[in-house]
């Protein structure tokens, strides 16, 4: 059995200040769409996802996926979200067992108003502090750390 390769102090640093900044940025971004938009982080991203795909319509286990949310906290975040109007679930065309989740009308309308105050702040959470060429750095290393996932 190989020893433990354990952190040095600066990267244990570097991992705690990550996690730190992980943790109070979705605190951030939740609080502001709350505030603003009545709507927690997670719903948005569901908005998002779904506004971007092929008519405006994915699987929810493919959405699941995407958001990385479980299928129970994903199945109770879609329901939340049909009560509001913003989508809709359909059995799959494709197959009949699963299921579709459709953006509606109301719920692009929501998400279209909700996105600028959003945008705003990830610049001003994110984006302000760093220089152009550390926001294209952290891009990199977030990339590396994805791919390592």
């Amino acid at each position: 059995m190989t020893a433990p390769r354990w952190l040095s102090d600066d990267e244990q640093q570097t991992w705690r200040s990550l996690l730190v900044v992980l943790t109070r940025l979705d605190e951030a971004l939740d609080r502001q769409l709350q505030r603003d938009a009545g709507m927690p982080h997670a719903y948005y991203m569901i908005l998002v996802m779904l506004s971007e795909a092929d008519g405006r319509s994915l699987r929810m286990s493919d959405l699941s996926a995407m958001t990385n949310y479980s299928q129970s906290r994903l199945s109770h975040a879609a329901a939340r979200l049909e009560e509001r109007g913003w989508i809709r679930r359909e059995r799959s065309p494709a197959d009949k067992r699963g299921s579709v989740a459709v953006l509606t009308d109301a719920g692009f309308a929501a998400l279209a108003e909700a996105a600028p105050g959003h945008v705003e702040e990830v610049r001003r959470r994110v984006f302000d502090p760093l220089t152009g060429d550390e926001a294209g750095r952290l891009h990199a290393i977030c990339e590396k750390i994805l791919a390592a996932l």
